[in-house]
This record gives C-alpha cells, structure tokens and sequence, in this order.
C-alpha cells in the first residue's frame, strides 16, 4: 500500500513537470518578443547620448575671398537680429492673488479683525489681520463712519491694505468729527453701519484735491453737519458773543483754514447763503486784517488788488456797525503812511465816537512805524492819564516801544507795505 501511494506521487510529478516544460516552449518566445534584452537597451541609450552630443549639419557656403573682412555672425563677435513675432516671452512670476474686500463686509464675515483706536477728531489707528486662509485686499472707503459712545467720527481719505493669511497690518488713517460734541480722547471704535450722507459731495471733492489741510475738511464737515456760528470755531474773539457758552475749543481753527473750508463748500455744490460761516460779517474783515490769510480773503471774496483801497473804505464808513472800527487796523497795517496821517486826527476829534478813537491809538501801534511812537506819546500827554484815552496811548506807546525794539535785535522782515497817498476821509 506504501509502495502504491510513492508511486502515484512520482507519477504526478512526472507529470507536472512535463505540462511545465510544454508550457515554457510555447510561450517563451513571445516573451522575449515583448521586453528587450539588456543588449537591445543599451544600444538605444547610446544613440541618444550621441544625439545630443552630436553638432549641427554644416550648412553650405559661399567661398570667402582672401582679403574679406570676417563675418561678426560666423566667428561670434555679434548675434543676429530677432525675426519679428519670434520675441521671447517674459519669465512667468510668481505672485498671489489678492481677494478683495470692503472693511464692513470683512468683518461682518468674520475673515478681518479690527482693533480700532481715535482721539475723536482727526486721527485713528487701524490694526487689521485677516482671519482667512486666502490673501486678502481690504479697502477702507472715504464716508466710513466709527463710533465710541456718543462719539461719531467720518474718515476722510481711503485707504486700502494688502493682508496675507494670519498676518496684521496697521494703517494710520485721517478721520473728522461729526459732532461739535465729541470728547477728544484716545478711545476704542468700532466700524458703523450708519452714514454721513450731508458730507458726501464734501469728501468726493477732497479725494482730488488732497492739498487741503485736514483743519479745513473738519470745519467743512462741522459746518454741513451743525452749520457751527463763526464763534465756535474762529479763535478770535467774537463781538456777538453767544448767550450760551458752547464749549468748542477743540475744533477752533486759524482764520484762513475757515476761508480753506469755505472754499472747499463752494466749489463741491454747497449754498454758501445758508453757511452760518459764510454769511458772518466779522470775517470777512478779520480774514483781510490778518497778514496770513489776507491773500485767501481776497481770492475768496473777490477783491482785486487794485480795489483794496476801497474795500477799506467801504468798510469804515458802512461796514457793519459792529465792525466798522476794524477798518482802522487794516489801514495801520497795510496802509501805514496814510494811518500816521489820518489816524491822531480821529483821536483829537472830540465828535467821534470813542470807540473808533480808541481803536485809532491802538492802530497807531499796529503800524510798527517808528514815527508812530512820539506820536502816541504827545497824545497821552494831550489826553491825560486820568483819562481812558490818555492810559490806552501810553500803553499804546509802551507797546509799540518793546516791539520796535524786538524788531531791532533780529533780522528785519518786510510785514507790511506802504501805500500811494489816498484820499477820502
């Protein structure tokens, strides 16, 4: 039995071993037809590696006469023009592409933080990171209004910033008040979803005119939102002054920043007949006395050079009877050779009012003429000190003595002019 099962396991494996054999005849050849062998690829390699090492076919020339100058081409001494359309394309860069978005939307989506920080009046830090995994461009538009509290500010310019993924970028950004109310303190803002439609045409006049100081944006913007009195933001004194004291001292402005945002209404559209500021008799007649903004009340009112007499005297005789006597130091300043004449004649006038008299010694000061000072002394000798006329000419003179004598210890400046004789008065 042992012997039977040692031969039926030889017998099978005869077998197999014959069915193996067979197998391997017929399909060894296709086999070898389907891969190369190791000779046959080497072959192929070196064919290639000859390729490329391989020079130019040799394209045929002319003959070369003895005695010809050397082709620059041929030997390599120069290159040969580019054929037209064959220009070579510049080089790709690599760049990102930036998501735009405004400042409002940004935040609203949760993709920019803002960490915002004002005085309340004309300056604000902007801290922003973008909060998504893309590169992002956000824009800042001029009318976005913050607000802290009962504070509510406009910004003035745009702006825009380029944020790449988890970065921040701080921008300083130009911002005005839009209440006379506004405490002026370093605060936190947030962005407001409100608008400041009055000051619209305003801000789209000042994008193309960035020249204008930012004084003068913000007494525009307090004028189209609370038509401010001139009181409340001239820093000179008022002669009608309010019944109510409105505490503004953080808004006043020099007089020709108030000519600067007059004119900035005027030319973007705004009525100026109902502009308390443009309607204000004092000043007009301030902004003309003042030597630092008397150019930009004459371009402003429309008063030629060669019409500044008679604009004076115009003002003198029927200006406003509350400024009336103002004409006198604008004729001291710039028209001192005729002050020193006409001027100790108002004061020795006893039918004049005392006003006017007293405004007359102290113009006489203001010419800073040195003849001027005997002349304010023979009149407070005249007048007496126990008199207000006679105490207001020798302060004048003490005045005028200190400050000729200021002028002497530094280099002269031309400050005012003199004028042709004029009559008149």
């Amino acid at each position: 039995m042992r012997i039977t099962k040692i031969l039926t396991g030889v017998l099978l494996s005869v077998a197999l071993a014959w069915v193996g054999v067979r197998l391997g005849r017929e399909q060894l050849p296709k086999l070898k037809a389907a891969f190369p062998t190791p000779q046959q690829v080497a072959v192929v390699v070196l064919a290639a590696v000859a390729e490329t090492k391989a020079p130019p076919p040799a394209v045929a020339q002319a003959p070369v006469p003895e005695n010809a100058a050397p082709d620059p081409i041929a030997d390599g001494s120069a290159q040969p023009e580019p054929v037209a359309g064959t220009e070579a394309l510049p080089a790709k860069t690599a760049g990102f592409e930036f998501e735009a978005a405004d400042l409002l939307s940004g935040i609203q989506q949760g993709v920019v933080e803002a960490s915002l920080r004002g005085n309340g009046r004309d300056r604000m830090a902007a801290t922003l990171r973008n909060n998504s995994p893309t590169p992002m461009r956000v824009s800042l538009n001029a009318g976005q209004v913050f607000e802290s509290g009962r504070n509510r500010v406009v910004l003035l310019r745009s702006a825009e910033v380029e944020l790449m993924p988890a970065k921040s970028e701080v921008l300083n950004l130009t911002t005005a008040a839009l209440l006379s109310s506004n405490t002026v303190r370093d605060a936190v803002y947030r962005a407001s979803y409100q608008t400041a439609d009055r000051v619209d045409a305003l801000l789209k006049w000042g994008a193309a005119h960035p020249e204008i100081p930012t004084a003068a944006m913000q007494t525009a913007v307090l004028a189209l939102t609370e038509n401010l009195p001139l009181h409340a933001v001239a820093k000179f004194a008022s002669v009608n002054p309010p019944a109510t004291k409105l505490d503004t001292t953080a808004f006043r402005v020099e007089t020709g920043d108030i000519l600067a945002a007059l004119t900035a209404l005027r030319e973007c559209g705004t009525g100026m007949e109902n502009v308390a500021l443009a309607v204000d008799p004092q000043l007009r007649i301030e902004a003309m006395i003042e030597p630092l903004s008397r150019e930009a009340a004459k371009r402003f009112y429309g008063i030629a050079e060669e019409r500044e007499w008679d604009f004076w005297k115009r003002e003198l005789l029927e200006g406003n009877p509350s400024t009336r006597h103002y004409a006198l130091f604008g004729i001291a300043r710039f028209y001192p050779d005729i002050a020193l004449e006409m001027l100790p004649k108002w004061v020795r006038e006893p039918q004049t009012h005392p006003v006017y008299r007293l405004a007359a010694i102290q113009a006489l000061a203001d010419t800073q003429r040195p003849e001027a000072l005997p002349i304010l002394r023979q009149l407070a000798d005249e007048l007496g000190l126990q008199t207000d006329l006679g105490k207001t000419a020798a302060q004048a003179a003490h005045f005028l003595d200190k400050r000729l004598s200021e002028l002497a210890a530094r280099s002269q400046v031309v400050a005012f002019r003199g004028a042709a004789r004029v009559g008149g008065f």
